[in-house]
């Protein structure tokens, strides 16, 4: 029998979606179907693996240059571009909320609003694996009605407290504590890549 190594992580992306401020802030997430192979039940932010066509969609604004450009040393800008566009995508597909417009049945992203918080790859044991990067925008920057595809289940705006008591991952939970230091904060904060080394969590700020 042929040895084969750890599946390649997937590009993928989350986009953490906030409104409120200090003890009303409250984060948009939802339960995963119990039908999905991978983190079935499990609460999490809007998002999903890269399409192709995240890499060719056109756009109403893309990232702001103090948000691409540390992203643009580690990945090319259409890497980068696509990940974005996929954040906001997967948020507008799961939750009908629009961080963009919809202009004849065509979303067009805006990436303008949205600001970087980190990265983490699935354990190399794991069957299926992704490179999920999660951005974070406010809530006034998102369009529509809160309404879900069948994606997420329970659509709801929590506090992160409570958020923090659901059925999470790790890594949920390292995003939540980023979110409660840095919302609201002007100046640039260093962004977080989680990965694991002999089964166990490695947190580093890049």
């Amino acid at each position: 029998m042929a040895l084969t190594g750890p599946a390649r992580p997937r590009d993928a992306a989350s986009l953490v979606v906030v409104r409120g401020a200090g003890q009303s802030l409250r984060v948009l997430m939802g339960r995963r179907a119990p039908r999905h192979r991978f983190m079935p039940d499990v609460w999490v932010f809007p998002g999903g693996g890269v399409e192709h066509g995240d890499h060719h969609r056109p756009l109403l604004r893309p990232l702001r240059r103090a948000v691409a450009r540390p992203l643009e040393q580690r990945w090319s800008p259409a890497r980068v571009r696509a990940l974005a566009i996929a954040a906001v995508r997967e948020t507008w597909e799961e939750t009908g909320l629009a961080v963009g417009d919809v202009r004849g049945g065509q979303f067009l992203p805006d990436l303008a609003p949205l600001r970087y918080l980190g990265r983490a790859i699935t354990p190399a044991q794991s069957e299926i694996r992704y490179h999920a990067r999660f951005f974070v925008t406010d809530a006034g920057a998102a369009r529509g009605r809160l309404r879900g595809n069948g994606e997420l289940m329970d659509l709801s705006w929590l506090p992160i407290a409570m958020a923090r008591r659901l059925p999470i991952i790790d890594v949920t939970e390292e995003v939540l504590d980023r979110v409660a230091r840095v919302h609201g904060e002007r100046r640039r904060s260093r962004s977080f890549f989680i990965h694991y080394r002999l089964g166990e969590r490695c947190i580093d700020d890049e």
